[in-house]
């Protein structure tokens, strides 16, 4: 029977590199049908390989931070090494039941050390060639000899311990993942290559917090998820692209591209960085499936399970740094797009309102644009705009 072949998945042509990231299983490792074996990483996405078929994995042909290619063989599979290996499994399994027919011969202090695994039965050979007890003697000192091994191993073992904790200055090199090399190649072209301005805002809180907590338990209790913050500013950022096409454009070479389509990418973090997956045609959408796709991307975003269809690009993108306590922040253009909306912390400060000084939640908010294709006194209207719709919600409703 043929070894079988593991290969890497097909990569779409948007993904510009991938690499190997690591190994789950080892060579001589038992696997088995769809157990994930090993990891590769794109500069969007992690994708996971799974084994074709059960069986012992006798070759492997990458390391970490090896380059892949589309439909590369990554590893060899056996499937008749598998079945010998389970024949032996069985046997192993007959002989371990014989040696603990003969469990109560050990002396009381054996047998505890024994149940505590402080021994292994299977190593105290307890019985011979022809399924018969060994002499008292012989186990005897077959115990002794793995107690002392196990003592001489506690002591190796707390040597090193030491030995490590008092040589703990050291410097770790390993080299950039895709992801983090594609974010440095993405704020570098930015930086290079748009004219980009920043202008920001702040808004009075204080009407989305007392919907959401008047309505917060009703929603949950319909639609199974909860009202957060993100959804209003979705909301109320696609009324504000519909009304200004230019912070929805997109430049390519010496066109300007006007899409009549509203896709927002929403950043999130990982472990791994910054991931944007993309909210197709938010205009179309109610607060709740808005609700619902974003925790479908964090749950997903979180154990590394996003599609590299989920992270296309859209026509604008918002991100919300205030879920880490920042106070202000200036966000970085997603390419191509031509601006990006920046959510910041709500934090309680003195307001002067009709000429008195009040306490009131309030969020500084940023746009970043490419002043190329958008004037300031777009963008400031852009998130005058999204201020005037937050503080006073009927707006939504009226369409003004």
């Amino acid at each position: 029977m043929k070894d079988t072949k593991v290969f890497a998945p097909e990569l779409p042509e948007s993904v510009s590199s991938a690499v190997f990231l690591k190994w789950h299983k080892k060579i001589g490792d038992i696997v088995k049908e769809d157990e994930l074996i090993a990891e590769i990483e794109t500069d969007k996405i992690i994708l996971e390989i799974s084994s074709p078929i059960s069986g012992i994995i006798t070759e492997q042909f990458y390391q970490a931070g090896d380059s892949i290619n589309t439909q590369d063989v990554l590893a060899f599979i056996s499937p008749e090494l598998y079945s010998k290996e389970k024949k032996e499994k069985k046997n192993d399994k007959k002989l371990l039941e014989d040696q603990k027919k003969y469990l109560n011969y050990f002396s009381p202090i054996t047998r505890r050390m024994i149940l505590n695994k402080k021994i292994n039965i299977n190593a105290i050979n307890a019985i011979n060639k022809n399924n018969q007890l060994n002499s008292n003697y012989f186990i005897k000192k077959n115990i002794s000899h793995l107690l002392k091994k196990n003592d001489n191993d506690s002591i190796k073992n707390y040597t090193q311990i030491k030995k490590n904790e008092l040589d703990n200055r050291s410097i770790t090199r390993i080299a950039m993942n895709p992801l983090r090399k594609k974010i440095s190649e993405r704020l570098l072209f930015t930086t290079r290559n748009t004219a980009m301005l920043t202008t920001f805002n702040e808004i009075n809180m204080s009407e989305v917090i007392k919907i959401r907590k008047k309505y917060q338990d009703i929603f949950f209790k319909k639609y199974e998820v909860r009202l957060g913050y993100m959804s209003f500013f979705i909301n109320a950022t696609t009324k504000a692209l519909e009304k200004f096409p230019d912070i929805n454009a997109s430049i390519d070479n010496n066109d300007i591209l006007y899409h009549n389509y509203y896709d927002i990418n929403i950043a999130i973090s990982t472990k791994r960085g910054l991931i944007a997956p993309i909210l197709s045609d938010v205009n179309f959408m109610d607060m709740f499936q808005i609700e619902k796709k974003i925790k479908y991307f964090s749950d997903l975003g979180s154990i590394g399970k996003l599609s590299l269809n989920d992270l296309r690009s859209g026509t604008f993108t918002i991100t919300n740094g205030g879920v880490f306590g920042s106070l202000m922040s200036t966000p970085m253009i997603n390419p191509p797009q031509a601006a990006i909306l920046g959510m910041h912390s709500i934090k309680k400060r003195p307001v002067v309102k009709n000429n008195k000084i009040k306490i009131l939640p309030m969020m500084y908010i940023a746009l970043s644009y490419d002043h190329r294709l958008i004037d300031g006194k777009i963008a400031i209207k852009f998130l005058s705009y999204i201020k005037d719709i937050l503080e006073d919600t009927t707006r939504i409703i009226l369409k003004i």
